[in-house]
């Protein structure tokens, strides 16, 4: 089953270009189809950054800053009740 995509000029050309490129490296010819295939099995397998990529600005944390902020958030072994959270909370 094929569906039809819809792209600027711009990343039309990119794609072209890409295409030209594979075929000059590989001596393989591929489809438009096959590489766009095979980018979203790569961004599928960088997800997150993948993701990421489309926020504004720098609002995510890194990999560091969320180890930083989880480190100490939770005491293994210690039981917690209503009656302590209602302590912390209030």
């Amino acid at each position: 089953m094929s569906t039809a995509v819809k792209m600027d000029e711009k990343a039309k050309s990119k794609l072209e270009e890409l295409q030209a490129e594979i075929k000059l490296k590989t001596g393989k010819k591929v489809t438009q189809q096959e590489i766009l295939t095979q980018l979203i099995e790569s961004a599928v397998d960088a997800r997150t950054e993948f993701i990421n990529s489309f926020r504004d600005g720098s609002t995510s944390l890194s990999e560091s800053e969320v180890q930083q902020f989880n480190e100490g958030r939770i005491a293994p072994g210690v039981e917690t009740d209503e009656g302590d959270i209602d302590d912390i909370l209030y």
